[in-house]
């Protein structure tokens, strides 16, 4: 059977500190806590869940998790900077002053950050 187009996509996020993942997620990115169980939390995404579960000793991906794309990438990345995110900065990639790198043809904007547990992920726009 395949999934149907009305079923809700799910992300899934592993963190260390339950508390302190949601409170991020909440306070600095604006995610809604959908539900609860023993297990972890489902937060609200624009029609989709992530679903963040606490694993004990977790390590991180270097690799991106995660992102959204967004209607204007340099007025988030100022609300972020707000809230105290410092953007990754990459070896090669010519970003500007607030971390964003832009397409060599200008189409595409994109900057990256990491979640309290270390858990990569971005905004973009384009």
């Amino acid at each position: 059977m395949a999934i149907e187009n009305s079923a809700t996509p799910v992300a899934f996020i592993y963190v260390c500190d339950r508390a302190r993942a949601l409170a991020f997620y909440e306070t600095v990115l604006g995610v809604t806590l959908h539900r609860a169980d023993a297990f972890g939390d489902y937060l609200k995404l624009n029609g989709a869940l992530l679903r963040m579960t606490v694993i004990p000793g977790h390590q991180a991906s270097p690799h991106p998790m995660l992102g959204w794309n967004v209607a204007d990438i340099e007025a988030t990345a100022r609300a972020l900077l707000a809230h105290g995110v410092t953007f990754t900065r990459f070896d090669g990639m010519e970003q500007d002053e607030l971390g964003i790198w832009t397409s060599p043809d200008g189409a595409s904007k994109v900057a990256f950050f990491a979640d309290p547990d270390g858990n990569v992920l971005s905004v973009s726009q384009g």
